[in-house]
């Protein structure tokens, strides 16, 4: 084995091959030729042999700065994008500020057109917030009884705290890329609540572990304030992507109850999410996605076949995008969820976060009143998944080899 091998990070949270690492290039900043490079990557979706899908997914990933200018910028809108009302008496602006969100009057929500109900909100947060949710990602939710991929080969003793048997190491991390890796650094997916099994692509009633309370009460502000009232939070897919790092092709669809809304959160460095359409032969539509950043698929875009084909530094050209530097106001609400991180647990979360990206994604998994199958609950002892296992759920997605280009 070599001295300094390649870590080809392997995403399983809602499908994630290992692929060859791309590029780590910023998203430009220059705007020209945008619609020129949009037509061209649209001409690209129809050629014929490979599906559609697959064709973007290979040229979002593999191609340099220069060609992802027709990727859609909700910091620019424009185009196929509009603005999206959302139910802002849904939520009090003391419940927002209680997430660590700003009053939903001032949230920036969009749509895109051919994707209805697809909502884009960019970054709500109150200033410092995030914080939260990033230590909470790396600190908290990793801890047992919730479930993550290192518990496939480690025995439980080993994972009981990946917090602190990582934090002294990411703090003292250099540059070099022969450093060896904290366990934090080798954790691409951590479940909640109902705990999704990889092998047989099913939740079940006793695979189940209390969902986070503050979780649960932003995801709840969120999707009220989408036209949501009464989301309930059951289960939650944390991704741990690196600059190496994608998501392949899939669809949510394992959920019993796909009346209520996807919801997505996003903090550090950037991505290119691809948003397709109910079959993999139909173009995806390629899109930034920032820190601080949410996205709500419901409705028609509830099933819809989607990716991240890579994962890019932060368009501000800093080591943290400058909404992550923000300090936290001494003055919280009453009641709020959001808590003050100390200077030495945010040194270790910005260190991690100079090279990473954390994604949540939250579901809700039964309808008020609606139950599991039978064979779902008398089945009551969940398989363990195969080390190179992910969460491809629909079955006519191919299952992709190491080191293989997709």
């Amino acid at each position: 084995m070599p001295s300094c091998p390649t870590h080809r990070r392997h995403l399983v949270s809602c499908g994630a091959p290992p692929l060859r690492p791309a590029s780590a290039a910023r998203a430009p900043s220059d705007r020209g030729g945008a619609t020129k490079m949009a037509a061209g990557a649209a001409a690209l979706g129809r050629e014929g042999g490979e599906d559609a899908f697959r064709r973007l997914f290979r040229f979002y990933r593999q191609r340099d700065a220069a060609d992802l200018r027709g990727v859609v910028d909700f910091s620019a809108p424009g185009g196929q994008v509009f603005r999206s009302q959302l139910s802002v008496s849904s939520v009090s602006d003391q419940d927002a500020c209680r997430a660590g969100l700003q009053p939903v009057s001032r949230w920036k929500a969009y749509g895109l057109n051919g994707y209805p109900g697809f909502i884009f909100i960019q970054n709500p947060f109150l200033p410092g917030c995030q914080r939260h949710w990033v230590k909470q990602c790396l600190k908290l939710y990793t801890q047992k009884p919730n479930v993550c991929n290192l518990d496939l080969h480690m025995a439980p003793e080993k994972t009981a705290d990946l917090w602190g048997q990582s934090k002294e190491k990411l703090r003292r991390k250099g540059s070099s890329k022969c450093e060896p890796r904290s366990l934090l650094e080798k954790l691409r997916w951590v479940t909640l609540g109902y705990h999704y099994n990889w092998d047989t692509k099913k939740y079940s009633a006793n695979h189940h572990t209390p969902f986070p309370s503050d979780l649960a009460f932003l995801s709840e502000q969120v999707a009220a304030a989408c036209g949501f009232r009464g989301f309930q939070a059951q289960a939650g897919i944390l991704n741990y992507y690196h600059f190496d790092s994608s998501l392949g092709i899939h669809v949510d669809e394992s959920e019993l109850d796909h009346s209520r809304p996807l919801l997505s959160f996003s903090f550090g460095q950037s991505s290119i999410f691809l948003l397709g359409g109910l079959k993999r032969e139909e173009a995806p539509t390629a899109m930034f996605m920032h820190s601080g950043d949410i996205m709500v698929m419901s409705g028609f875009s509830r099933l819809l076949y989607h990716a991240v084909p890579r994962v890019l530094p932060n368009p501000e050209g800093t080591a943290l995008p400058s909404c992550l530097n923000q300090a936290l106001s001494t003055d919280l609400p009453v009641g709020s969820v959001i808590e003050h991180s100390s200077d030495e647990d945010w040194q270790v979360c910005a260190k991690y976060l100079q090279s990473s990206r954390i994604n949540m994604t939250i579901r809700q998994v039964l309808a008020e009143g609606q139950k599991f199958p039978e064979e779902s609950v008398t089945n009551t002892e969940s398989r363990v998944p195969s080390e190179d296992s992910h969460h491809q759920e629909n079955s006519r997605a191919k299952r992709h080899k190491p080191n293989m280009d997709s």
